[in-house]
């Protein structure tokens, strides 16, 4: 009996069979990938410790002088770093707009948390998008579902979902990219419904320096119209959505 030849054997074996969809895929999904990291990276080093009202109302007076010597480098500061913790999707964006209400002022901060807000969004957008292009698997059959809801109103859901969010914003702006939303709606609903909140709380931020400025705060140094106004209005946007469905409910019950 004539023992196997290997080699024989080995030439007239299939090749191994690569899949270039797979490295496509992940290639594709890298840039989401790396922000998704960055922003864990961030958490785990404790850094937001440090990311809330009393810090922020501690540093009030090294921040205030920071921004007299260096005007410029401040706002660029300001607005690169709320764009990257809104393309992270690292929790605490919220007291970042605070500050700037705090050291710049309603309008100023409105302005350049506006900006940072569109370009952090865009690039947590942008990433979450070429990685679900690359995908070629066929979704689940709930997830289909969801994705014809949602293109038969896009500007309707989109801007819902942008104008007063339900659930955290990275996670928004990649369910958005996930269903589809196309660019230019994309960047319009998130312009005109995140500047509203932006601007509310730049609001609650300058009223914030304003009772600080009147000394030790206390009730009747907090009871300022400049922060019960905008404080009012963030409860106000808050309570839409759900009296909004609450109505819907009604009107089909």
């Amino acid at each position: 009996m004539r023992a196997p030849c290997y080699a024989t054997m080995a030439r007239s074996a299939p090749p191994t069979k690569h899949t270039p969809g797979s490295r496509r895929a992940w290639r594709a999904a890298l840039p989401l990938v790396l922000l998704v990291l960055l922003g864990i990276t961030v958490v785990a080093s404790g850094v937001l410790g440090n990311l809330d009202a009393s810090h922020l109302v501690n540093g009030e007076g090294s921040f205030r002088d920071y921004v007299a010597e260096y005007p410029v480098a401040a706002r660029a500061a300001f607005t690169a770093v709320l764009a990257a913790a809104i393309a992270t999707g690292v929790p605490g964006t919220i007291v970042l707009v605070l500050a700037g209400g705090l050291l710049f002022g309603t309008v100023e901060a409105s302005i350049f948390g506006s900006v940072a807000l569109v370009a952090g969004s865009l690039a947590l957008y942008a990433a979450s998008r070429h990685a679900f292009a690359a995908g070629s698997r066929e979704p689940p059959v709930f997830a289909v579902r969801l994705r014809e809801r949602y293109t038969k109103h896009p500007i309707r859901h989109t801007f819902a979902l942008r104008f007063v969010p339900v659930v955290p914003l990275g996670a928004m702006t990649i369910a958005l990219a996930w269903l589809g939303c196309p660019p230019g709606l994309f960047i319009a609903a998130t312009w005109v419904g995140g500047t509203v909140s932006i601007a509310v709380e730049s609001a609650i931020g300058a009223g914030l320096a304003d009772t600080l400025g009147q000394g030790p705060v206390t009730a009747a140094t907090l009871a300022n119209v400049r922060l019960l106004v905008p404080l009012a209005v963030f409860v106000l946007i808050a309570a839409v959505p759900p009296a909004v469905k609450a109505w819907q409910d009604r009107r089909r019950g």
